[in-house]
C-alpha cells in the first residue's frame, strides 16, 4: 500500500509517527510522513520520506501556549489557521494514496480523505470518541454531578470545536465541491476507523460507543539515536550510593512555573536524601540549576526506555507518551498536568493506583510538593500496581497491532 501519515505536536505526538512509518517500509509499503519541520532531521535519520508542514514553528507555539491566558483556546484558533494550509498542502498529493492514517488534531484530513474517497484511520492518543461515560479529555474530569455529565461536556466542546474551526472548513469543501459539514466532531468520527493509540490498562473506552473504534496500544519509539557515554554518566550518577532517583520532565511544555516546581523538587530530593534526574525539555527548565551528588541534568535527548527503568519513581506533565513509558518501566508516577489530555492521564494514574492524585501545576505549592513526593517514593502499593501494570503494558505490542490492523485495510 502506499500510506500518507499526517501529524502535528510535540515528541508525544510525532514520535509514535516515526515508529509506525519505520514499520510500515520495513514491511514493504510506500510511506510519506507530512510533520513539522523541527522534526525533519529525524525522518532524515530514520530514512523515511517526508513532507515538512509549512505553516508552524513548534518549539515558539509551546512557548506562546504557556503564556496565553487560556491554552486550549489558543491551541484551537492555531488549528484554524493551520487548516487551510492543511487542504493546500495535501490535497494535491493526497489522491496518490490508497490509504491515510492521521492524528486527531488534523481538522482537514477528514474532508481531504472524504474528497478522494479514501479511508481514513484517525488516531487518537485519549478517549476522543464523544460518547456518555467518559467526558473529552481535554476538560478536568468532573465529580459525580446529575447535571454536569459526560454527555453534556462533549456537546460543550463541540459547540466550541464548531465555532473556531467550521467556517474555514467548509469554505474549503465548497471550494472542492462538498457539502457544508455541521458537526466537526461528529463527522470526523463517522468517516473515519477511530483507532486509539493507548494501552487498554491504562486508559478507559466506552462500550455505548457507536463509531468504527479499535485500541491496541501505545507504540514506543526504542529507535532514537543517543550518546552511549551519557547513559555511562547517568548511571554512574545513579549507582553511586542506594539514595532513590526520581526522574523528572515536563517534556514538551512550558509553563511559568516550570522553574520554581524544579528548585521545589530539587529542594525536597535534598532534605529527605534523594537524588534528581532533570529532562529539561523544549522549555530548558532547570539548567540553570547546578549539578552535584543530588541532581543530574541530561544536556542531551536520550530515550525514556534507557533511562526510567534505572529510577525509583517519575514526576511529569502528563503527556501520554510519558505516562506509558513510566508505566511499562513499572515505576510509579506523579503527575503535574497543564494542558489538554494530561489531566485525563493524571487522573487514570490516581485511579489505577500507580501514583499520588495529581495536582495542576498552577496549584502547586512547597509543601504539596514534598507530601506527594514522599508518598510516591515511599507507597508500597504504588511500587506493587505499578510492577502489575508493566506486565501488561510490555505485553501488548501496540506497534504490531497497529500495524495488523493498516494492512487489514488494504
Amino acid at each position: 500500500m502506499k500510506i500518507l501519515l499526517v501529524t502535528r505536536g510535540a515528541q508525544g505526538n510525532i514520535y509514535p509517527f516515526l515508529t509506525i512509518a519505520t514499520e510500515l517500509k520495513r514491511r514493504g509499503h510506500e510511506v510519506v510522513l507530512n510533520l513539522p519541520r523541527i522534526f525533519e532531521e529525524l525522518a532524515k535519520a530514520l530514512d523515511i520520506e517526508y513532507i515538512v508542514q509549512d505553516e508552524e514553528n513548534t518549539e515558539k507555539i509551546t512557548e506562546q501556549t504557556a503564556r496565553s491566558r487560556n491554552r486550549f483556546f489558543y491551541l484551537l484558533n492555531r488549528m484554524k489557521k493551520t487548516i487551510d494550509s492543511q487542504f493546500e498542502q495535501l490535497v494535491p498529493v493526497a489522491e496518490q494514496f490508497d490509504l491515510i492514517i492521521a492524528g486527531n488534531t488534523e481538522f482537514a484530513a477528514p474532508s481531504i480523505a472524504e474528497y478522494y474517497n479514501k479511508p481514513l484511520i484517525r488516531t487518537t492518543f485519549a478517549p476522543f470518541i464523544p460518547g456518555k461515560n467518559i467526558p473529552p479529555p481535554v476538560f478536568r474530569f468532573p465529580e459525580s454531578n446529575p447535571f454536569i455529565t459526560p454527555a453534556l461536556l462533549w456537546k460543550v466542546l463541540n459547540g466550541i470545536t464548531n465555532l473556531t474551526v467550521n467556517k474555514t472548513i467548509n469554505r474549503k469543501r465548497k471550494a472542492l465541491g462538498m457539502d457544508p459539514i455541521r458537526n466537526f466532531g461528529k463527522h470526523a468520527v463517522e468517516n473515519s476507523k477511530n483507532y486509539l493509540l493507548y494501552s487498554r490498562y491504562l486508559g478507559t473506552t466506552d462500550i455505548e460507543w457507536k463509531a468504527d473504534w479499535k485500541i491496541g496500544g501505545y507504540c514506543f519509539n526504542d529507535q532514537l539515536q543517543y550518546d552511549r557515554n551519557d547513559q555511562k554518566d547517568m548511571l554512574k550518577f545513579i549507582r553511586q550510593d542506594n539514595r532513590p532517583t526520581l526522574f523528572f520532565t515536563l517534556g514538551s511544555c512550558s509553563d511559568k512555573q516550570r522553574n520554581q516546581l524544579c528548585e521545589w523538587i530539587l529542594h525536597t530530593c535534598k532534605k529527605e536524601g534523594y537524588k534528581l534526574i532533570v529532562e529539561p525539555g523544549w522549555s530548558k527548565t532547570g539548567t540553570y540549576l547546578q549539578e552535584n551528588d543530588t541532581l543530574y541534568i541530561l544536556d542531551k535527548p536520550m530515550p525514556h526506555h534507557v533511562i526510567l527503568p534505572h529510577c525509583t519513581a517519575a514526576i511529569h506533565h502528563g503527556g501520554c507518551g510519558m505516562t506509558h513509558s513510566a508505566s511499562r518501566a513499572g515505576i510509579p508516577q506523579w503527575i503535574v498536568p497543564i494542558i489538554l489530555d494530561q489531566f485525563y492521564w493524571g487522573d487514570r494514574v490516581f485511579r489505577l493506583g500507580i501514583g499520588p492524585e495529581s495536582i495542576p501545576i498552577s496549584k502547586i505549592s512547597q509543601q504539596k510538593i514534598q507530601e506527594k513526593i514522599k508518598s510516591l517514593i515511599e507507597n508500597e502499593e504504588y511500587k506493587l500496581n505499578a510492577q502489575f501494570i508493566s506486565t501488561k503494558v510490555k505485553a501488548e505490542n501496540g506497534l504490531h497491532n497497529f500495524y495488523k490492523y493498516v494492512e487489514k485495510q488494504g
